[in-house]
């Protein structure tokens, strides 16, 4: 079966369908009725057999290069890309089809906003790479 990596963005996608001010700016039981959601998704993934991994992350970032031979690795925190640019999280999901991971991902856009209204977030599905070539194969 094909899995599937459903990316949260911090106020990504291609135009707002309900534009929302951040997280930090709403109250905090829509944040709480929010997580809640996000909570279930997770629940109602495992009872299907079809949860791999979710995971939440924060704003905060870091880039990091190689430095070279026996060098430390060169570490920046900027210049910083858009917001939207940003995960802020992930479900990975392993799904009979393409069009499952579609289902998911729009019910995961219909969790709460501001006063329980859905967000109609934009969720980016990105399938895992999975043909690459084995050990034993030249690449």
């Amino acid at each position: 079966m094909p899995k599937y990596l459903l990316l949260k963005h911090y106020r990504g996608g291609p135009e707002q369908y309900r534009p929302s001010p951040p997280l930090d700016q709403w109250a905090p039981e829509d944040v709480e009725a929010h997580m809640a959601f996000l909570g279930h998704v997770g629940e109602m993934l495992r009872e299907s057999g079809e949860y791999v991994d979710s995971q939440a992350l924060t704003p905060q970032q870091t880039w990091v290069r190689y430095g070279g031979p026996g060098a430390a690795p060169v570490t920046t925190d900027g210049p910083h890309p858009e917001t939207s640019d940003l995960v802020a999280g992930w479900y990975m999901v392993d799904v009979d089809s393409y069009e499952r991971a579609l289902e998911i991902a729009a019910y995961v856009s219909s969790e709460p906003g501001q006063g329980g209204k859905p967000l109609y977030e934009w969720i980016d599905v990105r399938e895992i790479m999975s043909d690459g070539p084995s050990a034993d194969e030249p690449a």
